[in-house]
């Protein structure tokens, strides 16, 4: 017989659940309510008529978060296959009218595309990147606000013989973005990329950002409001903040 959950059990990998209805069964992370996309949605004010970017949807449900505010449109880009395919069956059964979802790498799309967005969500895209600098230096060139949650590089919070350390190859580059030096923590995925349910980026190389050098940079690319709405030290996948800007 069609049905929803068909689609649903086409693809592997799930981590989201649906919201409003038992009958379907995915992940089990109910993104489709996830609060701290609520405290960035507090923060900017009304969506509605708005030009969105979304970067990273994962499997649309912050996707439908925002098309809930009725804006103009949703950009949504998504690097990982599978997660594109997933944010697709979103869309299918949440009626995501709003939002278009599009397959590929981020970066030529902030260096190409001449849109300017009044908002732009990236909400676990940072400490994926090969180089998360210069992605925001691009991404202050399209977003006039953005929201960005992710994990970053604290010694004090993550000190030598901390587990969470173990991913990291020991290798710390430094590098000039918007005349600012920045320091780049060299990591791996450690095999993780092999699973169907992997949500991460492109290469297995990437770097993550130390807390203050993010800070410093969206200060220094021209957002003059910079609020860090949360911070968890002791997250379990490393150190972690949500931060809104506006310019």
């Amino acid at each position: 017989m069609p049905a929803h959950q068909n689609a649903i059990n086409a693809l592997p990998g799930w981590n989201s659940s649906f919201p409003g209805s038992d009958a379907l069964s995915a992940g089990n992370h109910p993104l489709h309510a996830d609060g701290r996309i609520v405290e960035a949605m507090r923060a900017y004010g009304s969506l509605e008529g708005k030009v969105v970017l979304e970067i990273g949807p994962l499997e649309g449900m912050h996707t439908y978060m925002l098309n809930q505010e009725r804006p103009a449109r949703i950009d949504a880009i998504e690097a990982n296959r599978l997660c594109f395919l997933r944010c697709l069956v979103t869309k299918e059964i949440l009626q995501l009218d709003r939002a278009r979802f599009y397959l590929g790498n981020i970066q030529p799309w902030l260096e190409k595309v001449d849109t300017v967005y009044d908002f732009a969500l990236a909400s676990g895209v940072l400490y994926h990147l090969p180089d998360p600098a210069n992605f925001l230096l691009q991404l202050s060139r399209r977003a006039q606000a953005v929201f960005i949650w992710t994990h970053f590089f604290h010694d004090e919070a993550m000190p030598r013989g901390d587990p969470r350390r173990n991913p990291f190859s020991g290798r710390v580059e430094t590098r000039t973005v918007a005349g600012l030096s920045v320091r780049y923590y060299e990591r791996s995925y450690q095999h993780a990329n092999t699973n169907a349910s992997f949500c991460g980026g492109m290469k297995d190389r990437h770097y993550w950002m130390h807390r203050d050098d993010i800070l410093s940079l969206l200060q220094r690319v021209g957002y003059r409001t910079i609020e860090v709405q949360a911070e968890e030290l002791a997250h379990g996948g490393g150190p972690c903040f949500s931060v809104f800007a506006r310019k």
